[in-house]
């Protein structure tokens, strides 16, 4: 497609390119190169990084290998209220605290 630069310095590439963002790199001859571009907010960018990434996926699998199930609520109570009541009894740790010098 041929496109001429208007007076203003801008070049249309038609509605069809409309709202996206593109890099422009100048290369050698006068060349422009123009890449198609997304762009991420500055406060959601670390869930881009190759770190995070990896986590995500590891996530993503875990959570296809283990589906939802049922959960049986007093089943879960009844294990929970044995081991409460033992910490219930324990004595509470002190803190010693220092005399000041």
């Amino acid at each position: 497609m041929l496109k001429s630069v208007g007076a203003s310095g801008q070049l249309s590439l038609g509605k069809k390119y409309a709202g996206q963002y593109f890099s422009v790199e100048a290369l050698e001859g006068g060349a422009l190169l123009l890449k198609p571009m997304k762009v991420v907010p500055a406060d959601e960018a670390w869930v881009h990084t190759p770190g995070m990434r990896a986590r995500l996926a590891g996530a993503d699998a875990w959570m296809h290998a283990h589906p939802p199930s049922q959960t049986d609520v007093e089943g879960l109570l009844r294990r929970a209220r044995p081991k409460a009541a033992i910490r219930a009894t324990e004595p509470t740790p002190r803190k010693r605290i220092k005399a000041a010098a």
